[in-house]
């Protein structure tokens, strides 16, 4: 009997173009009715070197249950890193909860330098130079939620920096000078009138005083 050849079979699963890293895992227990439960939490980071790049948060009853769903949550949110000269567009310090983070661009050659979970966190997003800084709690968690906001921010910038306006394009509004006039001055030409008005009806007054006054001195001379 000839042996079937099973070498062709090993090593044809597709490899995942993400590679996994573990940032935090914790055992974590919840009061119950019956007891405590015990589960699992593992913080998962994905990365591709190239600049994309995710992480999720699960909870399972065993540690591989657990990083499956962390995966899959990772998967789902994944996000572009911007790079200009092979480092960060600009220097940037984000704060998330009691996490604070500072990054700064550096020239090439310099490296990640950088620790904790931002070290990871840039390692897997593909950033060859850049240094960045833990300035608030020590909270693994905390700190890549901080890196991702920071690269959400960077991301936001430099999308508005890239988009070109054509000044030819540009249309200025028309502004209705009448409305601005009225607006401007039609409090004051409401007292005016008013004022105008009052003045009129005391001189009209004054004269028909006069003119009796007049009539009766006329009267008592006869």
């Amino acid at each position: 009997m000839a042996k079937k050849d099973t070498r062709s079979k090993r090593n044809t699963q597709p490899k995942d173009e993400f590679e996994q890293r573990i940032i935090d895992l914790a055992r974590v227990t919840r009061v119950m009715a019956g007891g405590k439960r015990l589960r699992f939490r593992v913080c998962m980071v994905i990365g591709d070197r190239n600049g994309r790049i995710g992480f999720g948060v699960a909870k399972g009853a065993d540690v591989a249950l657990a990083i499956s769903k962390a995966v899959a949550h990772a998967k789902k949110n994944i996000i572009e890193v911007p790079l200009v000269n092979e480092t960060i567009p600009h220097r940037t310090l984000v704060d998330f909860k009691s996490a604070q983070v500072l990054f700064k661009p550096a020239p090439v050659g310099t490296g990640i330098i950088a620790g904790g979970a931002v070290r990871q966190v840039l390692e897997l997003a593909g950033v060859p130079n850049v240094v960045a800084k833990i300035l608030g709690c020590n909270n693994k968690i905390s700190n890549v939620k901080a890196a991702f906001k920071a690269f959400e921010q960077m991301q936001l910038v430099s999308g508005s920096r890239s988009k070109k306006v054509d000044a030819k394009k540009i249309i200025k509004p028309a502004i209705d000078t009448k409305k601005d006039d009225n607006k401007r001055g039609g409090t004051k030409k409401s007292f005016t009138n008013k004022s105008s008005e009052k003045k009129s009806e005391n001189l009209a007054n004054s004269s028909k005083d006069d003119a009796n006054h007049q009539s009766k001195t006329k009267q008592d001379k006869k």
